[in-house]
Parts: structure tokens; sequence; C-alpha cells
């Protein structure tokens, strides 16, 4: 059993930070809303903290699932950041969906402070995380990534190292590319069922058993059919994410025309008032 922070308890956050308590780890927790700490300690029986550094001091591993950018800077660097309170040899955990160049930029002030980073991005969404199913794809050298592997099981029920530091945000941006055209895909369809006058049920009961059939589909056809959208991912931070898989294909040189595309949706979505529906509110635009 370890000494672990865990920084940021949202929907993911939370009930990740919680399995590590129920597992025998010794949590102290951190929220920038310390009333959600103090809810969290009280649930679950850890610790909180009212800074990042505080809460990293003494641990084994820090682990973070914040907002942005911006939000990993905050609570990673300066002088209330956790770098600050971390010893020689622990290891820092982001499970944040942000830029891989932030990432590289926080390998590099970790190395410096003679700590390792590893990012590794989460996909499972809400369920995934209350359930312990997440995938993670992680960067980020070998060794720290093997001594963090058995803390990270704990909620996963996959989790794999890509390459070095980077790769695990390039792979979430993979994920985030492929979800936005399966569900345009599928919002379309159920377009079109209804269009037909057929039953949306009955027919993605048969065509889910067939090459068409994915996680989206299984999962969020009922609530999309039944215009329901107050679960899941939302679509303001999907939109955040999207951005970052525009902004490095840019970079890179690599084309995203369907993603271009599906990003503008999703920003007509957003002016339909659904920046905090599920990423499925897509089939809302042919309402």
């Amino acid at each position: 059993m370890a000494k672990l922070a865990f920084l940021g308890l949202g929907v993911m956050g939370g009930p990740m930070a919680g399995h590590l308590q129920k597992a025998g780890h010794e949590v102290t927790v951190y929220n920038r809303t310390g009333e959600k700490a103090r809810q969290w300690a009280e649930t679950y029986g850890g610790k909180m903290a009212q800074t990042p550094r505080e809460a990293a001091e003494g641990a084994d591993f820090v682990m973070s699932c914040v907002g942005n950018d911006d939000d990993l800077r905050t609570v990673t660097l300066g002088d209330d950041g956790a770098f600050a309170g971390m010893t020689s040899g622990a290891i820092f955990v982001d499970h944040t969906t942000v830029s891989a160049a932030v990432t590289r930029e926080l390998y590099a002030a970790a190395d410096a402070a003679q700590i390792s980073f590893i990012d590794a991005p989460i996909s499972g969404g809400q369920a995934g995380a209350e359930n312990g199913q997440l995938s993670i794809m992680c960067g980020g050298d070998q060794g720290a990534f093997d001594r963090a592997l058995p803390v990270m099981e704990v909620y996963s029920k996959i989790c794999r190292r890509l390459g070095d530091s980077g790769a695990g945000q390039m792979t979430k941006m993979c994920n985030q590319i492929a979800i936005a055209g399966l569900v345009q895909g599928l919002s379309e369809a159920l377009h079109f069922a209804q269009k037909a006058g057929l039953d949306g049920r009955a027919v993605v009961e048969v065509i889910s058993q067939g090459a068409a059939g994915s996680w989206q589909m299984s999962n969020r056809y009922e609530t999309m059919l039944d215009d329901k959208f107050d679960h899941g991912f939302a679509v303001d931070w999907m939109r955040k994410d999207l951005g970052i898989c525009l902004d490095t294909a840019d970079e890179i040189q690599a084309s995203l025309p369907v993603t271009a595309l599906v990003d503008q949706f999703y920003k007509d979505v957003q002016k339909l008032g659904g920046g905090r529906w599920d990423t499925s509110s897509l089939i809302k635009r042919f309402s």
C-alpha cells in the first residue's frame, strides 16, 4: 500500500480517488472547491489538504484529474504546486486530457525536480470511473510507468504505455477523433430511421449486432431516442478536446476533415444551450 495524493475531484477524479482509498492506500485529496474535498473525505475516510503542495508532501504517487492545460499548471507549478511538495523519486500521474505540449513541459519540470511525470489520460466516462473500468493510455519513462501501474490498475480495465512523454495524450486524441465520427454517424442513422418511419430501437437491435456496432451505439442510442442528455461527457469538454486534436493536427500535418466538421456541429449544440449536455446530443441538431 502506498501514500497517495489525488488532485481534482470532479465526476471522474472523485470516484477514482475513492477506489484508491477503498483499496487500502492512504489518500490525501485536494480540490479547488474545498467543500467537495471535505465531502469526499467524509465519504471515503481519507484526508484533505488546503493546497496541492500540502497534499503531495511525502506522497509516493500524486494523481491529477483537472480541467485543462492551465488548471494542470496551477496544481503542479509554483510555491503551492504539487511539484514543490514532492520528494525525489516520487511519481506524478496526470489523468487530465491536455495538450502534448504542456505534458512535455511538465515532464521536463518534473525531471529537473528529480521526480517522474506520466501522462495518463483516461476514457470510459463517469460510469467507467465509478465502476473502476477505465481505459488508460500512458506516456513517459518505462520504469516510472511500471511502478505506477499497480496503482492505476485499481480503477482501470486496461492500462498501457504507448511511448515516451506525450504518447498518452496523442493516443487520447485518437480516441476523441474516433468518438466524434462515431457519434455523428449514429446521430445521422437514428435521424434517418425516424424520418423513414422506422422503430429506432428495433433498427439498433439489428444493426448493432453487425459491422455498425459500437460502444456509442450500445450505450447511447436509447437516451438519444428519449431526448435525454443529462449524463456522461459534456459537449463543452469535448470541444476543448477536439480543439487540442485540431491544433495538434496542424502541428504534425495530419488531415482531420471529419473531426473539424463535427467540432462545428458541437458548436451548434452549444448555441442550443447544450454545453453541459452529453456528447450524444449531436442528434439535437436534427430536431
